[in-house]
């Protein structure tokens, strides 16, 4: 987090234009003054309640009326498990990529994918890919492994008491899965590793999670094992919490190619270097030339995999489909490979290991969110693994459209073209 001292001194100088040494001491320093109202009401999903907030807000009655529409009134109650401290809701442009033909173990069909972003070309970008994708018979996908962890920490005074702590666990392993499922009707404890730390402990519980994304579910489950473990082991630690930080919740790390976290999946497809040129604009060749710079440009950065811009397609997607859009951080983590082929064509893959997604659960059943996984086909129980598929075919025909735009010089103009135009204000 170094900073040079030539940036540093014009930081410096150019504070020092506006307020004196004193006056920037006195800014910095700590207000003791009563502070401003705090928002009332919590949970309350009442309109009494909603203007109470409103009322301490320095806001327009035209912020409000933007915020608070006939709509949202309309269904406040169904956020009501959602949100503290409502005020309204966000209205984010919803556009439509596609159709994406999947080959996968779970999803098949053409898809229209719905994307919520405020980034102009954003979705013309993906739904080039997509058609390209689509033209040359659908891309395969499949998931390969699936499970999401929670990892509590323990303390002991010395290795001793770790070894001691760690034979009791091994043998209680079954208890461990009863006391966690006892808590979920559709989680199951399907795994337990064990990382060990100096007089810390580490226990990494990995979980099925159905169809819902699980971050919830497995947080709970671990909890009543953490209780478990304070009511009968026999060797109690120091002290101990729920998460310890090894599990790489929202987070991107290192482990990720290790092991899994939501699902694991990959996608491919061939495309013949008349379909490349066609939609692209460029030659197989230029697009392997760019993807290989670009591997070791990612790599002198020190980037935890190789991918062009997995968080864009995610993060609208999420965004519309009532993901956890926080799990972009770890989700986005994978690999982007493209080869020639023997008869100059272009054989493009990705490869995702922590797409955590769900259909069912958390923000899929807000009325937009459901609208949008109803669009995909995909609302409900019985299409988690197909959704993440459909998610490795999008994040497949991002690369491929951003990397033809960049080999064939078109990215700027792109982007020129679509963001540039006149903005209206309200």
């Amino acid at each position: 987090m170094a900073t040079h001292s030539r940036q540093a001194g014009h930081y410096l100088e150019q504070l020092l234009k506006s307020r004196t040494v004193q006056e920037l001491e006195f800014d910095l320093s700590p207000k003791l003054h009563p502070a401003s109202p705090r928002i009332p009401g919590g949970c309350r999903m009442t309109p009494a309640a909603l203007a109470k907030r409103w009322s301490v807000l320095r806001a327009s009655p035209q912020s409000q009326a933007a915020l608070v529409d006939a709509t949202t009134l309309e269904q406040m109650e169904c956020y009501r498990c959602h949100i503290e401290n409502f005020i309204g809701t966000v209205k984010v442009p919803v556009g439509v990529a596609g159709p994406l033909r999947v080959n996968g173990l779970f999803a098949q069909g053409d898809y229209y994918i719905p994307l919520a972003t405020t980034e102009a070309a954003l979705v013309a970008s993906y739904s080039r890919g997509a058609q390209l994708i689509t033209e040359a018979g659908g891309c395969t996908a499949m998931v390969l492994n699936e499970g999401v962890s929670r990892a509590p920490g323990f303390a002991f005074r010395n290795l001793q008491e770790v070894g001691k702590f760690l034979m009791w666990a091994i043998a209680h392993q079954e208890q461990f899965k009863l006391v966690a499922e006892a808590t979920t009707h559709h989680g199951k404890l399907s795994d337990l590793r064990m990382t060990v730390e100096g007089n810390h402990v580490y226990l990494d519980f990995q979980f099925f999670t159905g169809d819902a994304a699980g971050q919830n579910m497995v947080t709970i489950a671990t909890q009543a094992i953490c209780e478990y473990i304070r009511e009968h082991s026999p060797i109690q630690p120091q002290y101990s919490f729920v998460e310890a930080n090894l599990s790489g919740d929202k987070k991107a790390s290192a482990q990720s190619f290790l092991s899994v976290r939501g699902k694991k999946v990959t996608a491919e497809v061939t495309l013949s270097s008349e379909l490349v040129h066609h939609y692209l604009h460029a030659t197989p060749q230029q697009l392997v030339d760019y993807w290989r710079m670009s591997a070791i440009g990612g790599t002198l950065t020190g980037t935890i995999g190789v991918q062009g811009h997995y968080a864009n397609g995610l993060a609208a997607l999420y965004l519309a489909c009532g993901q956890d859009v926080a799990c972009v951080a770890e989700s986005a983590v994978g690999v982007t490979r493209f080869e020639m082929t023997d008869d100059h064509g272009l054989y493009a893959s990705v490869t995702l290991p922590n797409l955590i997604v769900g259909t069912v659960g958390g923000g899929t059943s807000l009325p937009s969110q459901h609208a949008c996984l109803e669009i995909l086909g995909l609302a409900g129980s019985g299409h988690a693994r197909a959704f993440a598929e459909v998610c490795a075919g999008l994040m497949l025909a991002g690369e491929l459209s951003i990397i033809g735009a960049l080999a064939a010089d078109e990215f700027t103009r792109a982007h020129q073209r679509l963001a540039r135009g006149k903005e209206t204000t309200p």
